[in-house]
């Protein structure tokens, strides 16, 4: 194994992370700009209000694409697995 390859397998890594934080951030990232705006148009300036709605559709996303980040992963780790005995020698 050299360093090229352990190197791609960071990058990989990297890309899985990303991959599969990207729709949990982002819908938190919008609901928050959301929440925010109507905050600002409705002079509502309560700190907590931000909380539950960003909690209900990171639930709801990790419930629509649970199934979906848990397969990815489970490939990334088989990927993995896989490799280890082209390590060994």
């Amino acid at each position: 194994m050299n360093i090229g390859q352990i190197s791609g397998m960071m990058a990989g890594a990297v890309l899985e992370i990303v991959t599969l934080a990207a729709p949990i951030l982002i819908t938190a990232l919008v609901v928050g700009l959301i929440v925010s705006i109507l905050q600002a148009t409705t002079s509502i300036q309560e700190q907590t209000l931000t909380f539950v709605p960003k909690i209900g559709a990171i639930m709801l996303v990790i419930a629509l694409l649970g199934g979906w980040m848990f397969s990815h992963l489970a490939e990334y780790a088989k990927r993995l697995f896989d490799l280890i005995p082209s390590m060994a020698g």
